[in-house]
């Protein structure tokens, strides 16, 4: 898909990749950008910069999902790509996180990417197109170590691009799954104040979100279901695949590293 003259729709915009996706995305000329966020202030902000259309969203709650989409299709005329990118990092640890710490982690990880399907597939089935895009993780497809939680709902995540794509290819959507590992961001700032997570994050180098949004751009144009800025995470996907049993092996040997540096 070509983004010049389509309706196009970011969540988690206003800092961060999906910041550097609405920006990307207007560069590229899209007819509208929906610019979806939290804090609607920088939502506004990052809408004033590039042309958009800001709209405080908590995608946490399936109502706000809904009023998302009515609210840009009403703006900018049919959707032609939902990018569902917000995200949280969650609790830090393992079981022990508490369920109320993990209930928001799943509803932002995880359920917002379906509850953004349920909203727009139905006018894209019915147009016969359409374009689901969503931010998982390296962690959804290897994991994130030191974090449960960030793990599980990123598998999640990738899991239910996954099934949309296999479901409604047919229909004519497109899916793809935004899979970044360490990225200059505010979340990053966070995960790095666990030094067994960082660890992982920091083995393969940073990424700052404009190269995010250049992998982004490139991968929507070429439709390819992963999308993953650091090249390596490929490979480690394969090594896991073909002998998962060395590849925990060495996970657990870099998770007896950080613990040892950090001590």
């Amino acid at each position: 898909m070509e983004l010049a003259d389509r309706s196009v729709v970011v969540t988690g915009a206003g800092s961060g990749i999906g910041r550097a996706l609405a920006t990307r995305f207007a560069a590229e000329g899209a007819k509208t950008v929906i610019v979806a966020d939290l804090d609607g202030e920088k939502a506004q902000h990052v809408a004033s910069e590039i042309g958009g259309v800001a709209v405080t969203t908590d995608v946490s709650q399936e109502d706000s999902i809904k009023t998302l989409v009515a609210r840009s299709v009403e703006v900018g005329g049919p959707i032609d790509l939902f990018f569902s990118n917000a995200g949280v990092p969650g609790p830090g640890g393992g079981p022990e996180a508490s369920d109320e710490d993990w209930e928001p982690t799943w509803r932002v990880n995880t359920m917002a990417h379906i509850w953004a399907a349920r909203a727009v597939l139905p006018d894209m089935i019915a147009r016969g197109e359409g374009y689901i895009v969503s931010t998982a993780s390296a962690a959804g497809l290897l994991t994130q170590v030191g974090a449960m939680a960030y793990s599980v709902t990123k598998h999640a995540a990738v899991a239910v691009a996954e099934w949309l794509s296999i479901t409604y290819a047919d229909a004519g959507i497109k899916v793809s799954c935004l899979c970044p590992q360490g990225v200059r961001t505010a979340m990053l700032d966070t995960a790095l104040e666990d030094p067994i997570g960082a660890a992982a994050l920091l083995a393969e180098g940073l990424l700052e979100p404009e190269d995010v949004a250049e992998a982004v751009v490139a991968g929507i144009r070429a439709e390819q279901f992963l999308i993953l800025p650091h090249e390596a995470v490929s490979r480690y996907m394969a090594f896991k695949a073909a002998q998962p049993d060395r590849w925990l092996e060495g996970m657990r040997g870099l998770v007896r590293g950080a613990r040892e540096s950090a001590n």
